[in-house]
């Protein structure tokens, strides 16, 4: 009797440069939102109004806690490595938006995710993405429950999608307050952040 061997699935990962050239020869449809995280390339889903409005509160109230000295970029790239790059709601990079006319920055001082319907992935492989990036602070701020979670101190983590996590995780409702690492001077109501 004859036995079948498993062949293992091997998938296809792509990197940045062969993102790039998709995107010039118009694989993706012009509204479509895509970002490359580790090699897939994954579709954005539709932005409702809470999450738009919830977008421009976190960047409004972040550009007055960092001021001129840095840059609050909104779902903007990131180039994290050669096989990454998502485009976090909100990202707090240093220096101008000048300073990134040539290339894409490679970090950043805050990440902020708005989640909803993405929660388990912004709290799952997004976290891991950032971590393993070295993003110090990393916020996801949670539509259901109207509240932020704050992860912090990245680090490695057998068991996280990509290998790596925070150390640190806070979870904070709406009448809270948070510093930021970057800003740790600042105080912000997490209320400020959610429409």
């Amino acid at each position: 009797m004859a036995t079948l061997t498993e062949t293992p699935v091997m998938t296809r990962r792509w990197t940045r440069e062969e993102y790039y050239k998709m995107a010039e020869m118009g694989l993706f449809k012009p509204d479509e939102h895509v970002q490359l995280i580790e090699g897939e390339i994954v579709c954005r889903s539709p932005q409702e109004s809470q999450q738009a409005t919830t977008i421009l509160a976190a960047a409004e109230t972040l550009g007055k806690v960092f001021g001129t000295q840095y840059h609050v970029r909104t779902q903007m790239p990131l180039a994290l490595g050669p096989t990454s790059e998502p485009e976090p709601d909100v990202a707090v990079v240093s220096g101008s938006w000048r300073d990134y006319k040539d290339e894409h920055p490679t970090t950043a001082l805050l990440v902020v995710e708005v989640a909803e319907s993405t929660l388990a992935f912004d709290r799952g492989v997004k976290a891991s993405l950032y971590a393993k990036a070295g993003i110090p602070d990393y916020w996801v701020l949670n539509l259901i429950d109207r509240s932020l979670e704050a992860r912090r101190e990245p680090v490695p983590m057998p068991g996280q999608p990509l290998g790596y996590g925070y150390r640190v995780l806070l979870r904070l409702d709406a009448s809270a307050t948070i510093s930021p690492v970057a800003a740790p001077d600042a105080r912000i109501l997490v209320s400020d952040l959610l429409p």
